[in-house]
């Protein structure tokens, strides 16, 4: 096995909350109260759906906000990874994972494993560049038992719920979480963070009309035939954990354009005329910039009154949380070319007083002079 890799499920699709529009000429993600199943691959267009997003939406009157799925581990936390996530602004990779007491850095010495203190308290996540990420797993559909649609957020709303969830379901279950008949479904609250606007965020329930009782005995019924046939759940579970820890980082740079629509998902409407962010071969996000350029150019156009949001999750949301970064990035900058500039006016003051005292010590040595040769004359006797 590569060592440096994560070895991670297979991905077959990817599950996102809203879709990209065309304002003005440019393209633009839009939030929306319903999922989009789509496939791996981007085009100028967006990302292409999976043949399941209008099968399942078909049942649902063309809103999709219940997804029946399961899931691969019985572990919670494989199913569910969380972290806090520091990503290098110009190329998209992970520069700081954490937990919240230990953190993977990437620093000029090399790796190092430091202590992480969360992202209120770490300086090196000041001005919103550390956020919470997770990604969860699920199996949609019978036809690859070990394929998996990956959901990826930077929602607290929906990290706490999912984390809670699971945990839950494995318990209640005598730790039959992976044979548990679950659903994703799209829940909205306003807070008085959203000034009354619906937000949306994702949590995993029973399937719709199913209660617990029945669920358990069904997900009982799965682990025993799964027992006959040999299936073997502990050995599974082991070897993603194994998997997972192979890399030091999950994401990997093909991963660049999903973290991109994360983490600054309103960055693609500034590439150009419905030009999205595919990184090039050398690193770079986008021949007409880097990502630091883009958010300084965003940072114009911020308006004073917060826009609607979707709890950060998927290609649309996280709107208002990105400006918020932003802005909160450029008062940290500004802030510091203040005090640079304040350093760089006391060393020339302290220059200035240098510079006087050396004129004042050499006037006051040509006087001195002058005043011993005047003294010198007069002592002198005079010649008859």
């Amino acid at each position: 096995m590569l060592k440096g890799l994560a070895i991670t499920p297979p991905i077959l699709g990817r599950i996102a909350i809203g879709k990209v529009v065309e304002k003005d000429g440019k393209r633009l993600p839009q939030k929306d109260d319903q999922f989009t199943l789509t496939s791996q691959i981007q085009t100028r267009e967006g990302w292409l759906p999976h043949p399941l997003d209008e099968q399942l939406r078909e049942g649902q009157g063309g809103k999709l906000r219940r997804i029946p799925i399961r899931l691969l581990f019985n572990d919670p936390d494989l199913n569910l990874r969380a972290e806090y996530s520091l990503f290098d602004r110009n190329t998209a990779r992970p520069l700081c994972v954490g937990d919240g007491e230990q953190c993977r850095r990437r620093t000029r010495e090399g790796m190092q494993t430091l202590p992480c203190p969360g992202p209120d308290s770490c300086e090196l996540a000041q001005g919103g560049r550390c956020k919470p990420y997770a990604r969860l797993n699920v199996v949609i559909g019978d036809e690859d038992p070990l394929g998996t649609f990956i959901f990826r957020t930077t929602g607290f709303n929906s990290i706490r719920t999912l984390a809670a969830r699971l945990q839950y379901f494995k318990a209640v279950s005598g730790n039959r979480l992976a044979c548990m008949p679950l659903e994703l479904r799209l829940r909205g609250k306003s807070t008085r963070q959203s000034h009354g606007t619906p937000i949306y965020y994702v949590d995993i329930t029973l399937r719709e009309g199913m209660d617990l009782e029945e669920a358990l005995a069904k997900a009982h019924d799965m682990a025993l035939d799964r027992n006959e046939v040999g299936f073997d759940q502990k050995a599974l579970d082991r070897v993603a954990k194994q998997g997972f820890a192979n890399g030091l980082f999950e994401e990997q740079e093909e991963d660049v354009a999903a973290v991109v629509d994360e983490f600054y998902p309103q960055l693609e409407a500034q590439a150009g005329q419905g030009h999205h962010l595919n990184p090039p071969a050398t690193g770079q996000l986008s021949a007409t910039g880097t990502l630091s350029d883009k958010l300084a150019q965003r940072s114009h156009r911020l308006t004073r009154k917060p826009a609607p949001f979707e709890d950060g999750d998927a290609a649309a949301s996280g709107a208002s949380e990105s400006e918020n970064a932003t802005k909160e990035a450029l008062e940290a900058e500004t802030q510091q070319k203040q005090k640079a500039a304040a350093n760089v006016d006391a060393e020339m003051d302290a220059n200035a007083i240098e510079a006087s005292l050396q004129a004042d010590i050499a006037q006051a040595s040509r006087l001195a002079k002058r005043a011993r040769q005047s003294g010198v004359s007069k002592a002198r006797p005079t010649a008859h």
